[in-house]
């Protein structure tokens, strides 16, 4: 067994146990943490296959922004597990006859006779100097062209169409004008106002005192 054997067996299995991790977890946040780590195994197993373009869109795109806003999602609701293990007893049943189902799909589909590696040969290794990011992209660009193209356009279309359903109708909005800023001046925004100061006549500030000491007295 070689060393990239080995590595694929170590990241196959660490792939499987961190997706079961992310069903078994009670946490909703280590949850999130097993499947970054999901993510992260499957990248590795794509650089296996020479499928760097693959691995490193899955870290850059699932792992660096989706899964880095699930688990902010997931630590600012107040997640009510009690409220979600109600019906963990009656949907076990079914649950466990879809994995069973699911199990003997994949091993009827492995073990059958169009599946395997005297059918489907291995993949002749490229050297060094072999970049799938540039084939990838010379394929997109010349013999899928169109269809790359047909694709974004399709893509522009569902975002304009989006945009259209959720638009309420126009809104007045209150946006700032820098221009009119600068041109005000202080006569403008301040208005000073003189008053002549007033002052108390000596009998009522008297009565005022006498007042103040009659409360203070009462208090005591």
């Amino acid at each position: 067994m070689n060393v990239e054997q080995i590595v694929f067996y170590f990241f196959a299995a660490l792939t499987i146990i961190a997706a079961i991790g992310v069903i078994t977890v009670k946490n909703a946040v280590q949850a999130v943490l097993c499947l970054v780590l999901t993510f992260f195994s499957a990248a590795v197993l794509w650089m296996l296959l020479e499928a760097e373009f693959l691995a490193i869109t899955l870290i850059l795109v699932y792992v660096g922004a989706v899964m880095v806003l699930f688990l902010f999602v997931v630590m600012m609701l107040d997640v009510d597990y009690a409220a979600l293990k109600q019906g963990f007893t009656r949907y076990l049943p079914l649950g466990l006859f879809t994995a069973l189902a699911l199990f003997a799909v994949i091993y009827w589909v492995v073990r059958s006779k169009y599946f395997g590696s005297d059918v489907i040969p291995e993949p002749a290794k490229h050297g060094a100097e072999y970049s799938n990011v540039k084939e990838l992209g010379r394929l997109l660009y010349t013999e899928y062209f169109y269809a790359f193209e047909i694709a974004g356009v399709i893509l522009l279309v569902a975002i304009v169409a989006a945009i259209s359903l959720t638009f309420r109708g126009r809104r007045e909005r209150r946006g700032q004008s820098v221009p009119g800023q600068h041109k005000v001046s202080k006569e403008d925004r301040l208005r000073v106002i003189k008053m002549d100061a007033e002052k108390a006549p000596s009998d009522e500030l008297e009565q005022t005192a006498d007042q103040n000491d009659e409360q203070q007295r009462g208090n005591s």
